[in-house]
């Protein structure tokens, strides 16, 4: 154990000491802005009250200017092809209920408005938050008769994209008091917990060292306001999930469940973290 603790403290000061070209250290402090259809993207924001940061800043802001370039274009997001199955599928009748989503909710424009900006939200008929894909399963199970769907299976992906979508542009906006006051420190202290042969926490690359090089990366804030997000390096959309348990393997820890009350805890801190930051979805990311 002693020698990894000393491998991650070796990482941590690593992390601060690659040069980065022109050997300028990234701060997120540069004027870029992302403007998608003529209307701006806030992809900085004044930080909440208590928070262990100074300035929210998006992970468009640490991205490579030419995959800026790419999220600022709906005809070169690569995301957009499953955008466009997503609405796909809301008209689309499915299950023993041959029921669609728009039998539901009608034009997504308008009922989808500010859902994503809003999750994971509470659920009172199961006493905790849930994530958008346990509400998309929900209503896929309840209403229409089908099965559930994984979180970073093809059409979940669509449907999260397309709805996500129709939040593009407010505020991330989660609910952390009353019965999401719970959920949200069970969440933070995941967040700031230890793990892994690495004895990492997400606070020691996402607070600690945001701004600095790992490996061929910068390591951003590790804000969620862009999920489900292209990720070049994958190729394809991915849920912030997916994300996370990425991390914890990449810190040789055991992932938690995707879907687990853990990740949910953890995706609700991690959206609490970032309000008043922009929903990008879908975003990209190197």
């Amino acid at each position: 154990m002693k020698i990894y603790t000393k491998l991650a403290g070796t990482l941590l000061a690593s992390l601060g000491a690659i040069a980065i070209s022109g050997g300028i250290a990234f701060s997120g402090a540069d004027n870029a802005e992302l403007v998608i259809d003529g209307k701006k993207i806030a992809t900085k924001s004044a930080a909440p009250e208590g928070s262990a940061l100074d300035e929210l800043i998006s992970g468009w802001q640490y991205a490579l200017s030419e995959t800026q370039e790419m999220q600022a274009d709906d005809f070169d997001n690569p995301a957009f092809p499953a955008v466009e199955r997503g609405e796909g599928l809301w008209s689309t009748a499915i299950g023993s209920k041959n029921k669609s989503c728009a039998d539901c909710h009608d034009d997504a424009s308008v009922s989808m408005k500010g859902v994503r900006a809003a999750m994971p939200k509470w659920k009172a008929s199961l006493g905790k938050p849930i994530t958008l894909e346990q509400q998309i399963n929900e209503c896929r199970v309840d209403r229409q008769g089908a099965e559930k769907l994984k979180f970073d299976d093809n059409d979940m992906l669509a449907m999260t994209s397309y709805v996500g979508l129709q939040s593009r542009g407010m505020p991330v906006k989660v609910q952390t008091d009353g019965p999401m006051a719970e959920w949200t420190d069970k969440g933070k202290k995941i967040y700031y917990t230890r793990v892994g042969q690495l004895d990492m926490s997400c606070a020691n690359c996402h607070e600690d060292n945001y701004g600095n090089y790992i490996r061929a990366n910068l390591l951003s804030q590790g804000q969620s306001n862009g999920f489900p997000v292209f990720r070049l390096k994958w190729q394809k959309l991915g849920s912030i999930q997916r994300r996370f348990k990425g991390c914890m393997s990449n810190i040789r820890a055991d992932p938690y469940k995707v879907g687990s009350d853990e990740f949910v805890a953890l995706e609700l801190y991690v959206a609490s973290r970032g309000n008043g930051l922009s929903v990008e979805t879908p975003s990209v990311r190197n």
